[in-house]
């Protein structure tokens, strides 16, 4: 069997794009709550704009190059840029459909009124935006004008701005040109004073704007004005090897980032062609990455409109992360690990445990040492203030912040040099690898010696997604797992490679292999009689020699259940292929994110978890760690969260053959099983009824053929 062939294996950015249609679905969902439709909207259009500004430039850079190697799919990268343009252009009309012909009309039977052109609003209104303007708005503008003196402007990445076309008052019949950037400092969104009963209106900055526009050109007379909005290539690759400074070279390639070469340019329908003209030529974009879009540019204001006060009744009810029994009432975070490791779920365990475990380290007089992983963190994060305080009373404090964190690369430079100030020891990750694993040790001195207690997750150490995004933690003194995670800081720190690992398995050098020879040991299995089974959670698989493997295994009968909530190059459910794999993707109120893995091994199972996807990136370009869960309880826990996932029938999609997904159908069904809101549920009636004195149970779903 040639598991290799390019027929079996979807391309990775059309699988991308599938999963963005899965976001926009749950925005289509009429029986999703209003509002929360409206995020899952912005949602999309913030995803797609990272789309483009690096898998789709990536794809440009190639075809710039004359690089024509084809994909695991047997896509050309100029195939693959055609087959691109042709889903996005059918996704963004979808998204303004969805927007034009069903949310904003459920808006406003819902009060809240979104005003589409300023020429709508009556007397009243037009005061109140244009004293708005000149108050609020008109001290911010900068508006350029091009001519032969002052060339087109650098029109910076992502922004929103205003074309005007203009004739100059003392009859001079050449029509000139003129941008003005949409300040992104004020509010997009303006609440205006209401000309309806009990209803709210609000209309977009650059209406405003564009109201007032002969303002700022007193000598013209302005002909048009339209929005307008460009995505540039924000890829960068720096020549570690070459650089003498990371730092300094990762602070200007971000500047470089918002000139990079404009490869989508986004217009309203209506906009003068000769405004398109111009544009078109300055900007150097060709007609198929031009979007003529029916609304207003850029939706993710939306997740503004979300915030808005007052609409409670429209969204979900908030969830608040539970404490975990044995951590409440103010536990010695210490003498809790070591009676028994501790397994972490959040949102629905609170991340407050893991912020808890850093700062009572910090506080400590037995803690020596701190050492931690850094990937992103939040823009006020309570660990980098005990990273520092643990530091400045005199602790051991070694921190990887990884420089290379895209996007979060600014944020991260501003940590690192907090960090350093405070007398931590800072490291900025390893030359050629983005260090993406999650692990805290911390060094006590205790009565019987020096303990380590470790700190492993999923996620990242960010307290704010940490609200939003799904994920494991696990916190154990293991003797084992301690020594791996001082080898783990000593490799970082000081390329000291260990002779082996105990019960850690690394990325780039020892992961891959270790996964193969799990699949291949179920393989075995499987051709022995013995039970073999593969459960696996990640957020993207597009490694061609672990879907190869995937493949091999279920020619020989294993069973193979994937949780992949974004990317999937495999093809499941194939005759002679991958007929014993099923694959599916949740889409819900939280992003899933934690990766999890289950081997059956003849009834002697195993669990692990990680911080790494099965992607080339993960295995080959990462510092990833995997970790098993040994505790039999704890292990219990964590296959029941596999167990729920594969019954949910209410966000599951479901990966046809073809690499298309569809929603379960529920027709017959008694039971909803939602798998978000059962955790969100379980967590809740734990600590109602552990605090009546009561056993918790734990929800079984069936768990019968779909």
């Amino acid at each position: 069997m040639n598991y290799s062939d390019s027929g079996n294996f979807i391309n990775r950015e059309l699988s991308w794009m599938e999963f963005n249609s899965r976001v926009l679905a749950e925005a289509r969902d009429k029986s999703i709550p209003l509002f929360e439709r409206l995020k899952f909207l912005s949602i999309t259009s913030s995803n797609l704009d990272e789309f483009v500004m690096i898998r789709v430039a990536s794809l440009n850079d190639m075809v710039n190059a004359g690089y024509n190697k084809k994909d695991i799919a047997g896509l050309t990268p100029k195939q693959q840029l055609e087959l691109i343009s042709s889903k996005e252009h059918e996704f963004v009309n979808l998204q303004y459909s969805t927007l034009n012909r069903s949310l904003i009309p459920q808006l406003e039977k819902n009060n809240l009124i979104f005003v589409k052109s300023y020429e709508a609003l009556d007397e009243k209104q037009n005061e109140f935006v244009d004293q708005y303007f000149m108050n609020e708005i008109y001290p911010v503008l900068t508006p350029m004008a091009v001519d032969s003196s002052r060339p087109f402007p650098l029109i910076r990445n992502k922004t929103l701005n205003l074309a005007s076309l203009m004739r100059k008052k003392n009859g001079d019949k050449e029509l000139e040109f003129a941008t003005v950037q949409v300040p992104s400092v004020l509010p997009r969104i303006v609440e205006i004073p209401s000309s309806e009963k009990n209803k709210r209106m609000v209309i977009l900055l650059e209406e405003i704007i564009e109201k007032n526009i002969q303002k700022l050109y007193l000598n013209y007379h302005v002909i048009a004005t339209h929005p307008y909005r460009i995505m540039r290539n924000a890829d960068f690759e720096i020549d570690e090897e070459e650089v003498a400074d990371l730092l300094q070279e990762i602070q200007r390639q971000i500047k470089k980032r918002q000139w990079g070469e404009a490869i989508k340019l986004e217009v309203q329908d209506d906009m003068d062609k000769r405004l398109i003209k111009i544009l078109k030529k300055n900007l150097n974009i060709a007609d198929d990455d031009i979007y003529y879009i029916n609304g207003p540019l850029d939706l993710t204001f939306l997740m503004k409109v979300y915030g808005l006060d007052g609409f409670e009744h429209l969204k979900h009810p908030k969830y608040t992360p539970q404490q975990l029994p044995e951590l409440m009432d103010d536990a010695d975070i210490f003498a809790r690990i070591r009676e028994h490791d501790i397994l972490l779920h959040h949102p629905y365990d609170s991340f407050e445990h893991v912020v808890d475990f850093v700062r009572q380290a910090a506080k400590d007089d037995k803690v020596l040492a701190i050492k931690q992983t850094l990937y992103r963190v939040s823009g006020n994060s309570p660990i980098i203030a005990s990273l520092a305080e643990a530091a400045e009373s005199g602790k051991q404090v070694t921190v990887l912040v990884e420089l290379k964190a895209r996007f979060d690369e600014e944020n991260n430079i501003i940590w690192a040099k907090k960090l350093e100030k405070a007398g931590c020891h800072v490291i900025y990750g390893l030359m050629g690898l983005k260090t993406h694993c999650k692990i805290t040790l911390v060094v006590r001195r205790e009565e019987d010696g020096i303990r380590r207690y470790v700190h492993l997750g999923t996620g990242n150490y960010n307290d704010s997604t940490a609200k939003l995004y799904t994920d494991l933690g696990l916190l154990t003194c293991a003797n084992q797992i301690g020594e791996d995670a001082t080898a783990v800081f000593n490799m970082i720190s000081g390329y000291s490679e260990p002779i082996r690992w105990n019960k850690l398995a690394l990325a780039p050098l020892w992961l891959r292999g270790r996964f193969m020879r799990l699949i291949d040991r179920e393989i075995q299995n499987a051709k022995d009689g013995s039970q073999a089974h593969i459960m696996a959670k990640m957020n993207s698989l597009c490694d061609k020699e672990i879907i190869e493997k995937l493949y091999e295994a279920s020619c020989a009968g294993v069973k193979i259940e994937l949780i992949v909530r974004g990317i999937c190059c495999l093809k499941p459910g194939i005759k002679g292929l991958s007929e014993n794999i099923t694959v599916r993707s949740i889409v819900g109120n939280f992003l899933e994110h934690a990766r999890i893995f289950y081997f059956e091994n003849g009834g002697n199972w195993e669990v692990y978890m990680a911080s790494a996807d099965w992607m080339p990136r993960n295995l080959d370009k990462r510092v990833e760690i995997m970790f098993p869960v040994e505790d039999e309880e704890l292990k219990k826990k964590v296959l029941h969260v596999l167990e729920i996932q594969l019954a949910d029938n209410e966000k599951a999609h479901i990966m046809q053959p073809d690499g298309s997904y569809e929603k379960i159908d529920r027709r017959g069904r008694k039971e909803v099983i939602n798998a978000q809101e059962i955790f969100c549920e379980e967590a809740i009636r734990r600590n109602s009824e552990i605090s009546k004195g009561r056993k918790t149970r734990t929800f079984k779903p069936r768990m019968g053929k779909e």
